[in-house]
């Protein structure tokens, strides 16, 4: 048997798993909030708010005069792009949408099967902040909901630094957010998942986070939904001998500065693009703005892959199941037909994640951590609930499949089913049963 190609490893860094985000300290810490939250309602939530975020206003919920103040107060060019933002994602998703539809076939005479796709009741939309306002997960999440049908869409962002983070505001306001609270963490996800005296629970809850945020949806998981786990960003940069080592040392960065554990891996059949690539990299991390974050992402979880040929480049990409993945070769459609395991594929020098992140329209929270080898990303589908319904119409089919369902159930011991489908050979045909005949012997004594 041929030994598969070996890889070669201009740059190595760690490998990130789920283990990693699931630490006993972070996973306690996490139970013990969302024990209180469940507990003491706001009061808990006021006081993990007060520690974290030292905020604590007379209310967390922004009213509608209160919103109209914040997007007033905004620079008219900043509203404009959000418009133009939120009309992006807004027509893809109602696309998407479009692609849904309700279902009901005849499977055999009188039978008909069917489904319907119906949004949950509410959501609760969790837009990260902190230390920068992240006004493009607002988009993702609320629009998509809405684009989806969902008539609830409860909405939390922390203050930045204890200021309102105005430009996230008005993004929550303008995608369609019934509620908006200031109020970011676990406290803010246990919040909308449990409830409290001022919070309403809701069905579903969406949005990326950091560790802390991750593990509270993780442990929440089943008595809400939630759209999927989630880690750091993740980039893989697939690129040919074509391809421009100043673009690629760019696009690696950008996605580095979303957190200081944040993977970036380059891989390429070219040594001189791997080099010249590592090299751009040493040049501009030192005087980048965001070089706290960017700089040790780069360090400890950059990687430059040296392979034979784009083949080996995808199969390798497809092993990693990266959320981004931005293909920088002279044909890079044949990425769609080579990969299978990514959360977003980014095709040709005129496309980068950055784009999928702030402006294009798709949906920019993706699975992270190796989950796209079975999940894609957050869209209106991950807001709907598919179900189904079942009617007989005809006497005549459901004897015969009361007769078959009889038989079936027995063989499994189901008694009680096998009944519910001899009754109704019964009441179509007249046909009797043992069990039926000493049911009604019994009830007719009980008259006498």
């Amino acid at each position: 048997m041929e030994e598969p190609p070996v890889p070669h490893y201009l740059k190595q860094g760690r490998s990130k798993s789920f283990a990693d985000t699931t630490q006993a300290g972070v996973s306690q810490r996490v139970a013990e909030i969302i024990a209180d939250v469940r507990e003491r309602g706001d009061a808990a939530v006021r006081q993990y708010s007060e520690t974290f975020d030292r905020w604590s206003p007379a209310a967390f919920r922004l009213d509608e005069e209160q919103v109209r103040e914040i997007v007033a107060g905004l620079p008219e060019q900043v509203v404009a792009d959000i418009r133009f933002v939120q009309d992006q994602v807004r027509g893809f998703a109602e696309a998407q949408r479009a692609t849904l539809h309700d279902l009901e076939v005849e499977t055999l005479p009188g039978v008909f099967l069917g489904h319907r796709h119906v949004p949950v009741d509410s959501v609760g939309a969790y837009i990260p902040g902190g230390k920068y306002p992240l006004t493009a997960s607002a988009h993702m999440t609320i629009l998509t909901a809405k684009a989806a049908g969902v008539p609830r869409v409860v909405a939390c962002t922390p203050p930045i630094q204890g200021e309102v983070p105005a430009a996230t505001v008005a993004a929550m306001a303008m995608a369609g957010a019934d509620e908006i609270y200031l109020l970011g963490g676990v406290q803010a996800v246990a919040a909308m998942a449990v409830g409290t005296e001022t919070i309403s629970p809701v069905a579903t809850i969406a949005g990326p986070g950091n560790a802390y945020v991750a593990e509270a949806k993780r442990q929440l998981y089943g008595e809400v939904g939630i759209d999927l786990f989630a880690g750091p960003t993740e980039i893989l940069v697939i690129a040919d001998e074509e391809a421009d080592p100043f673009v690629c040392a760019v696009d690696l960065l950008s996605q580095a500065e979303h957190g200081p554990e944040s993977p970036a891996v380059l891989i390429t059949p070219s040594a001189r693009v791997a080099e010249e690539t590592l090299r751009h990299i040493e040049a501009l991390l030192p005087a980048m703005p965001t070089r706290d974050y960017a700089e040790p992402a780069w360090r400890d979880f950059g990687q430059v892959v040296v392979v034979d040929d784009l083949d080996e480049a995808f199969a390798l990409g497809d092993s990693l199941a990266f959320e981004h993945v931005q293909v920088l070769t002279r044909e890079p459609r044949r990425a769609l037909e080579q990969m299978r395991s990514y959360g977003a594929l980014f095709l040709g020098e005129g496309t980068c994640v950055s784009y999928g992140d702030k402006v294009i329209g798709t949906n920019h929270v993706l699975p992270t951590l190796g989950s796209a080898r079975y999940t894609g990303g957050l869209w209106v589908g991950k807001y709907l609930k598919t179900v189904t319904y079942q009617e007989v119409r005809s006497e005549q089919t459901s004897s015969m499949l009361g007769e078959v369902c009889g038989r079936a159930a027995r063989v499994e011991r189901f008694e009680g089913h096998a009944r519910s489908g001899d009754v109704r050979v019964w009441k179509h045909t007249g046909q009797t049963f043992d069990w039926i005949e000493a049911a009604h012997a019994v009830t007719a004594g009980d008259r006498a």
